[in-house]
Order: structure tokens, then sequence, then C-alpha cells
């Protein structure tokens, strides 16, 4: 049963994603299994299959009601909660999974406050979602998708961000900052570390080995990667999509 409910969650999330651009695509879904069950094996969670399988659908179906290119989640979270019935997974493993995908985004945590106690099955995917996140390509991919501005030294990156303000699509902002909102904040908000194991810089290091992208900038004014009012010279090594570990 358990593999005929993996085949059908993949098959939900192929359907239900097609047409995303390329950084929240069903592909995306599948890289955050990989990473999610590496991570699981790392933790110990192999002799718990029932554990897995929590891991291994919320991993896959944990984007599909993603509010950046829904205009309904509650009917969106809906599908994945009718999904679950349907392939007659426990009530305990269904609840737990859609707490996962309600909890796990970063806007929940905008803020610096968690609004759940993370199980290891939780932790294990929002880690593994994040890692994939961390990429230059996967930044630039959703910010073109939505026609955001690569970058505009007037408009500087948001501070003391609430969910509201995260969540918002009024307001103009641009791709480097996402870099500064986000994506230079996760590596100090992954969960699994807290749990006993380095795992996740292991995960991390070999993350980046599978592309790397050395950028040189040198940006008069507000620094493309550095402070305002500076300028700045970096090299950049960051992952250019966070493809799938040996």
């Amino acid at each position: 049963m358990a593999a005929a409910a993996v085949r059908a969650a993949e098959e939900l999330a192929e359907r239900e994603m097609a047409g995303r651009d390329a950084s929240h695509d069903a592909a995306h879904a599948l890289r955050v299994r990989d990473l999610a069950l590496s991570l699981a094996a790392e933790l110990g969670l192999s002799s718990s299959p029932d554990r897995l399988l929590i891991v291994e659908i919320a991993a896959l179906l944990h984007d599909i009601g993603d509010y950046k290119y829904t205009k309904d989640n509650a009917e969106d979270m809906s599908i994945v909660e009718r999904f679950l019935e349907e392939v007659e997974l426990e009530q305990g493993q269904r609840e737990e999974i859609v707490a996962i995908i309600k909890g796990m985004g970063f806007k929940n945590e905008v803020s610096k406050k968690s609004v759940v106690e993370p199980t290891l099955e939780f932790a294990i995917v929002q880690d593994a979602d994040r890692l994939d996140a961390i990429g230059i390509a996967r930044c630039f991919t959703y910010g073109g998708s939505k026609k955001n501005t690569l970058h505009d030294p007037k408009i500087l990156p948001r501070d003391n961000l609430s969910k509201e303000k995260y969540m918002s699509k009024d307001e103009k902002q641009t791709s480097i900052n996402h870099f500064h909102e986000k994506l230079f904040k996760l590596k100090d908000m992954m969960k699994t570390e807290r749990k006993g194991t380095s795992s996740w810089r292991t995960l991390w290091l070999n993350s980046m080995k599978s592309g790397v992208a050395e950028l040189e900038v040198d940006q008069p004014g507000y620094g493309l990667l550095g402070s305002a009012g500076s300028s700045t010279s970096v090299t950049l090594n960051l992952n250019i999509y966070s493809l799938a570990l040996q």
C-alpha cells in the first residue's frame, strides 16, 4: 500500500503543479522528497516505515497549496486531504502530513516565532525544502516568472517582516533582496541539527557540489549582497539548483 500511495502522490504533484515555473514545479517536489529521505536515513528513520511514509508524502505534496501560485489555499489543501483519505492512510498519518504542509513554510517563521513544535518528520521535510531553496538559479527563475526586478538600489531589503507583510503580493520587491530576506537566513533556521546531528551540514556541502556558481560582484552604491552605501566585491559560492544528492 505504501508504494502505491507514494506513486499516487507523485502523480498528484505532477498534475497539480503542472505549468509552474521550475522553482516550484513537480521536479522541486521530487528533489525535496529525495533530500528528505536522505536526511531521514541519517537520522535513523529507515527502520520506521510508517514515519518514512509521512516524510515522503509530505515532501511530495508540500507545495500543492503554495499561496504564491494559488488563488484558494483552502481548496488546494482540501485536494491534499481528500487524496490522503483516498489512499487510506491512517488518521494519525494524515493529520501529521497536513500539519507539516500547513506549518513548514518560511512565512510561518519569518518573525522568528515558530508556529508549531516540530516533530522529527516535520523538521526533516522543512529542512529538505530549505536546502533546495538555497540556489541562485532557483531564486532568479522564480523572480523572472513573477516579473520581479532583478535589483534596484532604491528598494532595500525589508527588516522585521511579519507573516502578512512577507506574503503580500502588493509590495514591489527584487530578486536580490530575497537573498537578504530569506535565503541567507535559512542556514541558522535548520532544525535537524538541534536533534543532535550535523547531517544537514553534510547535505549542504554536497548540494553545493551539484552546481556551483562564482559570481564576481563589484557594485557601487548599494552592494548587491553587501550593505547600503558600500562598494562590494564578493565571490558567491552558492548552489545553482540543489540537484539530487548521490
